[in-house]
């Protein structure tokens, strides 16, 4: 590097040519999908927009334990790790969300430590990461499901025979007595009263949760965003034909009991002994328990403005009473786009770069999956101490949402200096 102003080298005839010290993009090559693609062949031997791979391979094994809105496909992790990474090295991230790095790291021989802000994220986390007895796994999820299929039967005929205790099911939540029918909100709160006589207790809280995500009084097409419940008929989207509300959890009970079994045991399958650190915390000022440098990040913050983590399981905070941390959210789409959102998102990134950076090797490499339509993190890079070593990008598509916003990601390969 002859100029000590320029802070990025070429690293390839496709890449970005030339970047100032205000890492404001001068020339870029990539002005289109097309591009883009030429050069994820070209550097990774796939293309990154994965708009081969089929639903159930991007959903595959414990990644679909439980929805989680804004994560990504464990494909993209797999190829940046195989590629970057090495047997027996660390990865951080410190916006872990659902675990998908710490998983795609373990069944490539890397240890994982991922940091959460959400307590409810944290368990889904641990639940996807724990290694079980299968066979006390699986009595377990069947025993509690075969109670709630007798509860179930016995409250449909109206028989007399259920105790006091299990008729007078009822919750103050007037969250929970809005959102459910009241057979539903009945096989929800029994299952929930039944989980303390387990072992293996967050899985049973996550069988549920997701359970009862599908049992809201929502359309069947809106899953991940309903503003109301939905107590009429209505025309579904999904099936193309007038839809009834939702009347009972048991169904999803059932479905999610069977496969979240089968899951669990093709992940093990899968898993190697490596460590998968799961820590609920800030990382803006976490302390990390290790005892050496990491090797590396592989991280997807918050997208600026776009998603509430914390309210999009509303429904599992209500009916488990877990701590919520929304206030401390990075980037909330409650807080908007504006210039003030804009200044506190990129404080707040700066903060967890900073943070992260000192448990780092040096020359640690890291990478960033972001939405940067206001391209905001080179200044973000410069101001944690790291420098760009490349840019990569790809196209968002076989989205899970039922709408018609379509965006790119920019994967940010930073070094720390």
């Amino acid at each position: 590097m002859k100029d000590n102003n320029l802070l990025i080298l070429q690293t390839s005839k496709e890449n970005i040519k030339v970047v100032d010290n205000s890492y404001n993009i001068m020339e870029s090559k990539f002005d289109n999908s097309k591009d883009w693609r030429i050069k994820n062949i070209s550097d990774f031997g796939v293309d990154l927009s994965f708009s081969d791979i089929p639903e159930y391979k991007r959903t595959k094994h414990v990644h679909r334990l439980h929805p989680y809105l804004g994560k990504f496909i464990p494909q993209l992790v797999e190829v940046f790790l195989k590629k970057h990474f090495k047997e027996n090295d660390y990865i951080l991230d410190p916006f872990v969300g659902s675990g998908t790095t710490l998983i795609e790291a373990n069944i490539l021989g890397i240890n994982g430590i991922g940091v959460e802000l959400s307590v409810f994220n944290t368990l889904i986390c641990n639940v996807k990461t724990r290694k079980y007895d299968l066979k006390k796994m699986e009595f377990e999820i069947r025993d509690i499901l075969n109670k709630t299929q007798y509860f179930s039967k016995a409250l449909v005929n109206n028989q007399r025979k259920l105790n006091k205790e299990n008729l007078s099911l009822t919750t103050s939540s007037k969250y929970l007595n809005e959102w459910f029918s009241e057979r539903a909100l009945k096989e929800i709160l029994f299952y929930r009263n039944l989980i303390e006589n387990y072992h293996n207790q967050d899985l049973l809280k996550i069988i549920l949760s997701r359970a009862v995500r599908s049992a809201r009084l929502i359309p069947h097409y809106d899953l991940a965003r309903p503003s109301k419940p939905v107590k009429e008929r209505y025309w579904c989207i999904k099936h193309k034909r007038y839809c009834e509300p939702v009347n009972e959890a048991l169904k999803f009970i059932n479905r999610y009991s069977l496969d979240t079994i089968k899951r669990i045991n093709e992940f093990d399958n899968l898993r190697t002994n490596k460590q998968m650190i799961v820590i609920q915390g800030d990382s803006r000022t976490i302390k990390l328990p290790v005892s050496r440098k990491l090797d590396g990040i592989f991280t997807s913050p918050p997208y600026l403005g776009l998603i509430d983590y914390h309210d999009q399981h509303k429904y599992a905070y209500e009916l488990f009473g877990f701590t919520n941390n929304d206030k401390r959210e990075i980037g909330p789409m409650s807080n908007g786009q504006g210039a003030k959102a804009k200044e506190e998102y990129k404080k707040d990134i700066i903060s967890v770069l900073r943070n992260a950076g000192q448990y780092l090797k040096d020359k640690a490499k890291v990478f960033i999956v972001v939405n940067d339509k206001n391209n905001i993190y080179p200044e973000i890079a410069k101001e944690s101490g790291f420098m760009i070593k490349d840019i990569y990008h790809r196209p968002v598509l076989n989205r899970t949402e039922r709408d018609n916003y379509k965006f790119s990601e920019s994967i940010y390969y930073l070094e720390k200096i």
